[in-house]
């Protein structure tokens, strides 16, 4: 959704007051963000059940690749269509039926026939994901009164990082209750299916969350109703508000929208040259993913596992990597409109290339007795939390901020839509391709991260400018 290069109408007092039930707020929105909590709990927990599921299906790296990944084909169609839906239906809607997705997702990833149909249902449960991604920081930015916007803004990226950790703690619980063993039987199914199972106490949490929160203003005024649209501005910005301004201000905006298209993102006369600022977008989105970081989520259990660690241990060691992955992202969070997202990028970048080549040394050394070495294996283990350190307090936010802001208001839309696909491609590549690079050579893997961390610096010292403290009316 974005304005016209027009000057938008200056706030309203009631936009930029406290909300008189500030907590009644926070609530809505944690409510929402709980499909960022889905997003991050769903995209991970495949992590504890990788190794079960090639032995249960007796397949090799490539097919295993390909049930992992299959997942993001689902994330990407769910986030292509999720604003269109939510248009037509509301976004409350729109959040039930990604609940709902989540639901028989984890139920059918649970109790699959096949390999087939676990597949299957690793796609319905990438389509909730994709959902997720768009309706929820969508929703929020539309009912957070501007004084809070940007704080409420994080609950979604601070949920995402929080279901990444609970995914991995509740993993390393269930094989503890397995004895350690990823295909031990608990209850009359083996541990790996508890696991991809249990995600159905949050799916339905966010449903129920749903059913107890209000639509959003903007909707109600696209679809007629007025009166109520009225009534959750009176809940979220207080009961001094002139509710007449602010709808009338909704109203102005929406008219004053451009909706892009693809058309919008070439340059003049040419149907084939992207304009370079575009270029820009999905070169930061594929950085993002080039580096490697979805290794450390989705197969990371079975990485230490591949050099010598014991499965409990290395359960546990996929948990401490997704805590640093919560210290890195409000580290981020406290820093971005500090110190900027360029250094930011920058530093991280830096960060990440000198630990990825320290993974790609210690991977080098040969086994003993199916174990790396002590010191290269410690070398692997502390390299590995500083990447997803250095990760986490750089690339994994400031490109979402980069991207928000960096397109001019008239492409915003069109070119977010092109830069996350882009992402979505970069992250299938890197998950399909792990297992059999690994197979092939791990330590070569970790060079071609390590070589794609070293070139996003001067990536962006040469093409990324500084976003922090200009209005979005100034991006051109």
């Amino acid at each position: 959704m974005t304005s016209t290069e027009q000057a938008p109408p200056p706030p309203s007092e009631g936009r930029a007051a406290h909300p008189d039930h500030l907590g009644h707020v926070i609530f809505i929105t944690a409510s929402a963000a709980m499909g960022g909590f889905l997003f991050g709990y769903d995209s991970s927990v495949i992590n504890g059940a990788v190794e079960a599921i090639r032995d249960r299906y007796d397949i090799g790296s490539a097919t295993l690749a390909q049930v992992i990944a299959i997942a993001l084909i689902g994330c990407a169609i769910g986030a292509a269509t999720a604003g269109r839906i939510a248009d037509r239906i509301g976004r409350i809607r729109c959040m039930q039926i990604s609940a709902v997705l989540f639901t028989v997702s984890a139920v059918g990833s649970a109790l699959p026939f096949a390999l087939w149909d676990l597949a299957f249902w690793r796609i319905v449960g990438g389509f909730a994901i994709g959902m997720a991604s768009v309706i929820g920081p969508a929703y929020i930015a539309e009912v957070a009164p501007a004084a809070y916007r940007g704080r409420l803004g994080s609950f979604q990226q601070a949920a995402i990082v929080i279901g990444i950790a609970i995914s991995q703690l509740v993993n390393y619980g269930i094989l503890q209750l397995a004895d350690g063993d990823q295909r031990g039987e608990i209850g009359g199914l083996e541990a790996w299916q508890w696991m991809l199972g249990v995600m159905v106490v949050p799916a339905l949490l966010y449903g129920l969350l749903s059913f107890a929160i209000p639509e959003s203003p903007r909707f109600l005024i696209s679809v007629g109703k007025t009166d109520r649209a009225k009534e959750v501005l009176a809940e979220v910005e207080g009961h001094g508000v002139d509710l007449d301004h602010r709808v009338a201000e909704i109203e102005l905006a929406m008219r004053r929208e451009h909706k892009s298209t693809f058309k919008d993102l070439f340059a003049p006369g040419s149907r084939f040259r992207l304009l370079p600022i575009v270029w820009v977008g999905i070169g930061l989105s594929v950085f993002q993913q080039l580096v490697g970081i979805n290794v450390a989520f989705y197969y990371s259990a079975t990485l230490w596992q591949s050099v010598g660690i014991d499965p409990s241990s290395s359960f546990f060691y996929s948990f401490t990597t997704s805590i640093i992955n919560i210290i890195g992202t409000v580290i981020a969070m406290v820093l971005v409109d500090r110190v900027g997202r360029r250094p930011l990028a920058l530093v991280g970048s830096i960060g990440m290339a000198v630990a990825l080549a320290f993974e790609a040394w210690a991977f080098s050394a040969d086994l003993v007795d199916g174990k790396l070495p002590e010191t290269q294996g410690v070398v692997a283990l502390v390299a590995a939390h500083v990447f997803v350190l250095f990760f986490a307090l750089s690339w994994g936010v400031v490109v979402w901020v980069f991207l928000g802001e960096m397109f001019p208001n008239r492409i915003r839309a069109a070119a977010l839509g092109v830069a996350a696909s882009a992402q979505w491609i970069a992250n299938w590549a890197i998950t399909a391709s792990f297992p059999s690079l690994s197979d092939w050579n791990l330590s070569g893997t970790y060079v071609i991260y390590t070589v794609f961390a070293v070139l996003s610096i001067p990536f962006v010292l040469r093409y990324v400018k500084e976003t922090k403290g200009k209005a979005l009316e100034e991006m051109g």
